[in-house]
């Protein structure tokens, strides 16, 4: 299995088993399917919480870096 490339960006951990070990990994570093298990037994309040979270880390990474999507004149 390939696994995406653990930037650690999100701060959100969950252990989750890769390659037969026990592995903290965060949130956005998961495989899509490793997403879906991890959230499967949230609540609402809780995926939202995790929602403003990962909002918050976004807003960051494009302050820190100057980044927008697109120009203006796309927009």
């Amino acid at each position: 299995m390939i696994y995406p490339i653990e930037r650690e960006l999100d701060g959100i951990y969950f252990q989750v088993i890769r390659n037969g070990r026990v592995k903290n990994v965060c949130f956005s570093d998961m495989t899509v399917d490793e997403r879906k298990r991890c959230i499967a037994c949230y609540d609402n309040e809780s995926l939202k919480r995790m929602c403003i979270l990962l909002s918050d880390v976004i807003q960051q990474i494009g302050d820190q870096f100057n980044l927008k999507q697109g120009s203006s004149d796309e927009r």
